[in-house]
């Protein structure tokens, strides 16, 4: 192995080692992080609909205990938003940057998500998911979640960006 590789395992381990994952509320002031974290992860966003930073703003306003991140060593990896219908607890825009993935995070985030959404009343929890996002498949499964075949995501919008 060449000296390069060497430090640069090294310091990935030592990365893991000391790594204090914290989780907490996200903020309005988290905003830009937030989009950079969906930006990494290959999370489609609408920038110009419900997305927005007056939009995100907005709901942390009236739903910020159900915008949660988690930071490592005081830099935000990862985050997840949940919503209540008042019947059903909805976990949604989970992403955690790649060089953090499989390390429990993600599951950190929606395990938060699911005590807000408790806290609330709660008793049913679902998720959203990308086709072709397996890696979030795989943990949702892991979680308990459960694919129902039987049942079909329909939207209307009023435009493309929203």
């Amino acid at each position: 192995m060449s000296i390069i590789f060497c430090l640069a395992l090294y310091q990935v381990i030592l990365i893991i080692i000391t790594m204090e994952i914290k989780i907490r509320n996200l903020t309005k002031e988290d905003y830009d992080d937030m989009v950079s974290i969906w930006e990494a992860s290959g999370l489609p966003y609408k920038p110009r609909g419900r997305d927005s930073r007056e939009e995100i703003e907005r709901q942390i306003e009236e739903s910020g205990d159900l915008f949660i991140g988690a930071e490592v060593n005081g830099r935000l990896v990862g985050v997840v938003i949940g919503s209540w219908d008042g019947r059903k607890g909805w976990i949604n825009r989970i992403a955690v940057l790649p060089e953090f993935q499989r390390r429990g995070i993600a599951k950190m985030l929606v395990g938060a998500c699911e005590e807000a959404l408790r806290s609330r009343g709660a008793r049913i929890f679902a998720m959203l998911i990308e086709e072709g996002n397996e890696p979030s498949f795989r943990m949702a499964e892991r979680l308990g979640y459960k694919l129902h075949r039987d049942i079909f995501y329909l939207t209307k919008r009023d435009s493309d960006d929203v």
